[in-house]
């Protein structure tokens, strides 16, 4: 089967397209015929040795798929040759089969296109169990929302909205400022690149700080990382609670007096392994964001889409934090 391939450790550029054994479902499986793969932050790091999970070469990236079923495996029930389904592979999405867990694939409604289904699981996945399972939000809460034009950042906004919260998105341009509006925050922060020195921080806490209509925010959802984590700390309220989401911008050093003046709990999101050892969780979680999807309050936001043989390029732009929105590749019609 055709698929984009890497067989060094390295950046996009290494990447290549060739031919990779034809995939086969075993006991507890699908095989997937792929219509579109959803491009992460994680596959950015897969192909340079930097995740979690280090799978052998050649491996295809790709970590999110929709398409339809070509084959069950063994012992595979609730589902028929030629479903639409959705699931998150951890690798192998940019082929032209994939393989997916059946606990952790999910029926597609014919209302909803593959390019949105491709763009649920990971990003609102990631967001529910963080302002939900982590962060306790409840109605009325104040949210700040750093990195929040990228597809985890606007699905943690449209998700705190939906949940009834006043939402602070931080972003870095003004063309990320238009996209959090449009996803529904209330209020944005501008931010520069970092890194910052001590005063550029201060600054920033004070932004965020001037932003919030409490005194501190409830919740800091914080998918950024990097120098732009101890001010959204600084600006976090009396019990807050400080999700740790990613670190695109570099693991962040927290002066650990702030979390006790502040009373605050900094919480760790790690959606991937939520998934896999609490799967009833994870998909009572997957229900609801459906009954969301289909009542309005969240919509996938699929900004582009890249051919088959351009997708690489969206695994650079993913990388360079240059996108807006999701990003998704087309693999069959």
């Amino acid at each position: 089967m055709k698929a984009l391939i890497s067989r060094e450790t390295g950046g996009p550029e290494t990447l290549e397209f060739g031919e990779l054994p034809d995939a086969k479902p075993g006991k507890g499986e699908i095989l997937i015929d792929v219509k579109v793969c959803s491009i992460n932050f994680p596959d950015t790091l897969i192909i340079e040795d930097k995740y979690q999970m280090k799978p052998p070469r050649p491996f295809a990236p790709g970590s999110e798929v929709a398409g339809t079923v070509a084959q069950l495996g063994e012992a595979v029930e609730g589902f028929a040759v030629g479903d639409r389904v959705i699931t998150g592979t951890g690798f192998g999405g940019l082929a032209e089969q994939a393989i997916g867990r059946a606990a952790n694939c999910y029926k597609l409604p014919e209302k909803f296109r593959f390019a949105e289904g491709a763009s649920l699981l990971m990003t609102y996945g990631t967001s529910i169990h963080a302002l939900q399972d982590r962060g306790h939000i409840e109605a009325g809460d104040e949210v700040l929302v750093l990195g929040a034009a990228g597809g985890v950042g606007i699905s943690g906004v449209e998700l705190a909205k939906a949940f009834g919260a006043r939402v602070v998105a931080g972003v870095s341009s003004e063309e990320k400022a238009d996209m959090a509006r449009v996803a529904g925050a209330d209020e944005v922060v501008i931010y520069g690149r970092a890194p910052f020195d001590k005063d550029a921080s201060k600054a920033l806490a004070t932004a965020f700080k001037d932003a919030c209509d409490k005194d501190g925010y409830d919740i800091v959802y914080d998918i950024v990382g990097g120098d732009y984590s101890e001010p959204a700390v600084r600006a976090i309220g009396w019990e807050g609670r400080f999700l740790v989401t990613g670190f695109p911008a570099g693991i962040a050093k927290l002066p650990l007096n702030l979390t006790l003046l502040k009373s605050c709990d900094v919480c760790g999101v790690f959606w991937g392994a939520f998934a896999a050892r609490e799967p009833e969780r994870n998909r009572a979680n997957v229900e609801k964001l459906f009954e969301l999807w289909d009542a309005g309050k969240i919509a996938p936001p699929v900004s582009e889409s890249y051919a088959f043989e351009n997708a690489a390029e969206a695994i650079r732009k993913i990388g360079a934090r240059e996108a807006v929105g999701k990003l998704v590749v087309t693999v069959s019609e």
